[in-house]
Formats: structure tokens, C-alpha cells, sequence
């Protein structure tokens, strides 16, 4: 009697030990994230209003240097609009003239530079 009831304890515990010692499941998720970004270029640096499908944005423009054509732009709240990847109806004024419009495409995780 002594000997099976150690048997069976021995034999929960280390089924408890074996199955308490497992990695469990983990969700992983990779991709692009559902987000873009449009920025503007000049020959300096100026405040324009973007509008965007109805919406306006007051933001300023990035001074652009002819050397550098491919260079990164710091993108900041003051100079890149973040939108929804999609089709967009995009409108720029400078000083109350329109000086852009045009129907772009943006992708997901894209930064659009255009310049003006």
C-alpha cells in the first residue's frame, strides 16, 4: 500500500512538473503599419495650409537643398501630415494661392515628399 500511494504521487508530480513548464502560445503580428505620411519641399521654408479631402492643415514646408535631392526628412507634427493609406484629393495653399493639386496615392508605412 506504502509503495503505490509513493507511486502515485510521484507520478502527479511530475506530471505537474512536465506540464507547468510550457512556453504557451504567443500571437505575432509583422507587417507595415497602417500609416503614412506626407511631407512638403521649397526653395524655403514657408507656413502652408494642406487640404486633404475636406480636412486643412496648417504645417510648414521643408527648405530644399538642390545637393542633397535623396536625403531623409526629419519627419515632425510641423511638417508631415499622418494619414490612413488611400486615395486623397490634395490641395496646397501658399499665401491664399493654390501652388498644388493632384489625386494621390499613398501606401501604407509611405512618407510622400512633394515638392512645391
Amino acid at each position: 500500500m506504502k509503495k503505490t500511494l509513493f507511486s502515485i504521487i510521484i507520478a502527479l508530480t511530475s506530471t505537474l512538473l512536465l506540464n507547468s513548464c510550457g512556453v504557451g502560445n504567443y500571437s505575432v503580428t509583422s507587417g507595415k503599419p497602417d500609416e503614412a505620411g506626407i511631407s512638403f519641399t521649397s526653395a524655403k521654408a514657408m507656413d502652408i495650409t494642406v487640404i486633404i479631402e475636406e480636412s486643412s492643415y496648417e504645417i510648414s514646408t521643408v527648405k530644399d537643398k538642390a545637393y542633397k535631392t535623396d536625403r531623409k526628412i526629419k519627419q515632425t507634427a510641423n511638417n508631415t501630415i499622418r494619414i490612413k493609406p488611400g486615395t486623397y484629393n490634395v490641395k496646397v495653399l501658399a499665401g491664399g494661392t493654390e501652388v498644388f493639386a493632384k489625386k494621390l496615392f499613398i501606401s501604407a508605412s509611405e512618407h510622400r515628399i512633394i515638392e512645391l
